[in-house]
């Protein structure tokens, strides 16, 4: 380990671990008096770093709940019974407005948006030696408050707009068009504010730099040009964005890791591909991630039985090295039903699990490096890949009317390395470069992107629900049952548990916004 790497690594522990002292004792409830600071009420720039590192502390302990909304796509799929019926609602295209874990994300978001809103309008009267630590600070408040109303309006449509410290108890839904504006707005500021590289922090931007949130525009435009609003000129912006940082990437610390499943290793959790992490901390600072290793797995193997692959997904899916390190594809066979079972032992085949046979998503899981037990490990989350980013620029190059060959090399360097191939390297045996650009980018998305809770909103925004979800195309597949002892079912095709139930058209795209916060503003019921 360097002296550069050690440097950088405990600067980042640090900054963590001082908001682990300060709040880790106390209630992790947001207490309301927090919003009735009065500007200048930072002192110096110690506060204002604690409050800004504390949205992340927050953001980390909210399990898979932020993302619930992934479900509804047609890669992944959850339990058919126990307690996961709030997840199933998502998967079966029947949301509740009393659905709790929509209520989770809501909540979850709007606490965000206090917070960063808390930042920017507690910051306004703090004079400062360093300015460029405080608009880097400030430039983090407005990247974090683009990013929980864009997350917030993919999931819900239209929202109340809350700019001020002081939350609006009585306001009224802004339409997409104007939160798309905001958001805008706000990753426009946070570019303008954030250097090049946030100082003093691993690699994989666990910290914003001006690429983020560059790139994160990028993601906004692509959004916008597709349903609802359906503004095709967002298109260019959407590649010119996203050239913007493939042209700066090393400057950024941007670029794709060699082998796609050091990805979802603990070793490389901090790595160059990762255009925004959370960063976990278990042991050190009490930022636990638990969306990951345990939840993915089947009661057979002690896990929650929470997150799993949809099966004619998985068939489907191309093979090669990226399907590998998507699922645990070659596991080592065991029979549930033998005395010599062992439920902490190595992965049995999936069609062989007793409870519910679907594969395992190893994106999930991991693959052996964390006990498979745990609930509380240290993986990172991506909120953006530089993969993704590659993919924005072909989709939207070919949507926009200007396949370049740029845009066809985005897309071929992804299809390199899903092949085991050096991803900068051409080889004709994968390279593609005639057709139609944008569909090949928006399939290689499909792949690429399978298991990180992002399908679904590819679905939404190109109007395509209804092919993905249609219950004869998912229960078609060529899988069967091989466990023994389900006598009824042993022999045939393995079925989707979780059938569509409720409307795959545009009407059912959003999530209905929580009951009970209509209840506090009826205001939100318009």
């Amino acid at each position: 380990m360097n002296s550069t790497y050690k440097f950088s690594m405990l600067n980042w522990l640090r900054s963590l671990t001082l908001v682990g002292i300060m709040i880790g004792c106390v209630d992790l409830e947001e207490d309301p008096t927090i919003a009735l600071l009065s500007p200048g009420e930072y002192n110096d720039l110690t506060e204002m770093e604690l409050a800004v590192t504390g949205m992340y502390r927050k953001f980390g302990m909210v399990l898979t709940t932020f993302y619930v909304a992934g479900w509804a796509g047609d890669d992944m799929t959850t339990h058919r019974a126990s307690n996961k019926h709030d997840f199933r609602e998502f998967d079966q295209r029947f949301v509740s407005n009393s659905n709790s874990r929509a209520a989770g994300v809501w909540q979850t978001a709007y606490s965000g948006i206090r917070s960063a809103n808390n930042v920017i309008f507690n910051s306004q009267n703090l004079q400062v030696t360093d300015q460029v630590g405080k608009d880097r600070l400030l430039g983090e408040a407005y990247f974090w408050r683009g990013l929980m109303y864009h997350h917030l309006t993919r999931v819900f449509g239209k929202l109340p707009l809350q700019l001020d410290p002081v939350p609006d108890t009585e306001i009224g839904l802004s339409e997409i068009q104007v939160v798309y504006g905001q958001i805008e707005a706000d990753l426009l500021e946070a570019e303008r504010l954030l250097p090049a590289i946030y100082p003093g922090v691993m690699p994989g931007a666990p910290r914003p730099n001006s690429g983020t949130a560059r790139a994160f525009l990028a993601r906004l435009y692509l959004d916008w040009a597709g349903w609802p609003l359906k503004d095709a000129s967002k298109y260019d912006m959407a590649a010119a964005s996203a050239k913007q940082v493939i042209d700066n990437h090393t400057s950024h610390g941007f670029d794709l890791m060699d082998n796609l499943k050091d990805l979802w290793t603990i070793e490389h959790r901090f790595n160059q591909e990762s255009i925004f992490t959370l960063a976990f901390c278990a042991d050190i600072c009490g930022i636990i991630n638990r969306k990951t290793v345990r939840v993915g797995f089947p009661a057979d193997l002690n896990g929650w039985s929470e997150t799993f692959a949809e099966i004619k997904f998985f068939e489907d899916f191309p093979p090669g090295p990226r399907k590998e390190a998507t699922y645990i594809t070659d596991p080592t066979i065991q029979d549930p039903t033998d005395s010599d079972f062992d439920p902490n032992g190595p992965t049995i085949s999936w069609t062989a699990f007793t409870d519910q046979q679907q594969p395992i998503f190893a994106k999930i899981t991991g693959f052996g490096d964390v006990e498979r037990t745990n609930s509380r490990n240290n993986r990172n989350d991506y909120l953006m890949r530089y993969a993704e980013l590659l993919l924005i620029y072909a989709e939207a190059s070919g949507r926009s009317g200007n396949p370049n060959s740029d845009a066809w090399e985005a897309l071929n360097k992804i299809k390199r390395r899903a092949a085991g191939l050096p991803f900068d390297t051409p080889d004709a045996s994968v390279d593609v470069t005639s057709g139609d650009l944008a569909e090949l980018a928006y399939t290689e998305r499909k792949w690429e992107l399978a298991g990180e809770y992002l399908r679904w909103f590819d679905l939404t925004r190109m109007e395509r629900v209804a092919e993905a979800l249609n219950n004869d195309y998912r229960n078609s597949s060529t899988s069967l049952g091989t466990n023994p002892d389900n006598v009824e079912n042993f022999g045939k095709p393995i079925i989707e548990p979780n059938q569509i139930t409720g409307s795959t058209g545009t009407d059912n795209y959003f999530a209905p916004i929580p009951l009970s916060e209509i209840e506090i503003n009826p205001n939100l019921a318009n």
